[in-house]
């Protein structure tokens, strides 16, 4: 959850077969949309009626055992064949789950839809080692995902959020081949700063409190996890809402939550906890959290793409109330043409009013409008 935008930090600091519509025109310029959106629209979804249809399937990818959630093309049958391909990637600390509402949307607009849990997650292989969750080893499990679904002479659409969005951009650069187009959400695409270690560099502005800070030691917070509780960590995960830096005292992680006294959101259900409380009961949150701890091996590891540029289309879209959106520089970099000439091909930049972090569950439809009118351009 939040990996944000750890790798420009310095940089800030220093300076019509588918049966619908499309609802919006192409904007000629990639220029910060707006969109409003009023909370007391939110509304609950049925779970059931949305998962109707999912398939779940083990594959074997590039070593390890993946499990992927797959929604056929309505009236496709077994969902192969020529139907557009979109490949949502999660973030923390989420599962394919968090794609349901995509996956049952789109796939009834024609496209085969396609979620798997990333390395280390649900009920996809957890490594051991650290090292084994570096950008290089789970970008190699999508690339081999893309090959066993398109029998390896294809390139889908790609969808990202947080960590799936970092490893979407990771995926762009290396196998520009593999990506028809991107829609990504919450964290932009920051270039490698030569010059500045991540961790270190959070270390200095935030404090050793920061929770990508904190999640460095392994088995400290994974233990401090365990006293809290699975419910309550992933609770207050999931409703984070706050602008701002997440900080986690040694001992007193979540310590001046509410969130134990208050409802949860209605776009996000008792049974939706469950299900994630159940995965991360049963396999932990050591996998997730060795993502934060190869940000430091990651930077070392990209090192032969300094100055790489992102050469896919692209539409990003983020919530005004995402921290990342309000992270020092976001807006600037954003506004003042830096995204642009790093992602030379951003068609839009779109940023929803009222919305936070996980924008794509809190208002699915607006989401689901969104990626449809974008990738129906290429279609």
């Amino acid at each position: 959850m939040f990996v944000c935008r750890y790798l420009s930090l310095s940089r800030f600091q220093n300076h019509l077969p588918l049966r619908i519509r499309r609802f919006l025109g192409k904007n000629p310029n990639p220029m910060t949309h707006f969109s409003t959106f009023s909370e007391n629209q939110t509304k609950p979804h049925e779970k059931m009626s949305n998962l109707y249809g999912v398939e779940h399937k083990t594959l074997k990818v590039n070593g390890i055992n993946m499990h992927v959630a797959e929604k056929p093309a309505s009236g496709s049958g077994t969902g192969s064949g020529e139907d557009p391909i979109i490949l949502f990637i999660h973030g923390f600390p989420e599962l394919w789950y968090t794609w349901r509402h995509q996956m049952a949307a789109l796939s009834s607009l024609g496209y085969r839809t396609i979620a798997p849990d990333l390395r280390g997650y649900g009920d996809t292989d957890a490594p051991e080692k650290v090292e084994d969750y570096t950008y290089l080893n789970v970008v190699g499990d999508l690339v081999a995902l893309i090959n066993a679904v398109t029998d390896g002479d294809k390139a889908v659409f790609v969808v990202g959020h947080d960590w799936g969005a970092m490893l979407a951009w990771q995926l762009c650069q290396y196998r520009p081949d593999k990506v028809k187009a991107l829609v990504n959400m919450s964290v932009l695409f920051s270039p490698r700063n030569s010059e500045r270690v991540p961790v270190p560099t959070l270390r200095h502005i935030f404090g050793d409190d920061y929770y990508i800070c904190r999640f460095q030691k392994p088995g400290e917070i994974e233990a401090e996890f365990m006293k809290l509780g699975t419910e309550k960590v992933l609770k207050e995960f999931l409703t984070y809402k706050t602008p701002g830096p997440l900080h986690l005292p040694k001992g007193k992680c979540f310590e001046c939550s509410e969130n134990d006294a208050c409802a949860l959101p209605p776009w996000l259900t008792q049974e939706d906890l469950d299900y994630y409380v159940t995965k991360y009961d049963k396999k932990g949150f050591t996998g997730p959290i060795n993502y934060y701890r190869n940000i430091d091996r990651n930077w070392e590891l990209t090192a032969p793409w300094t100055g790489a540029k992102i050469h896919v289309p692209v539409k990003f879209i983020v919530g005004d109330q995402d921290l990342t959106y309000n992270f020092p520089g976001a807006k600037e970099y954003i506004n003042g043409g830096c995204f642009k000439r790093e992602v030379p091909l951003l068609d839009e930049t779109v940023v929803l009013k009222g919305l936070g972090h996980f924008l794509h569950e809190e208002d699915p439809d607006v989401i689901n409008q969104h990626i449809h009118s974008f990738f129906h351009k290429f279609l």
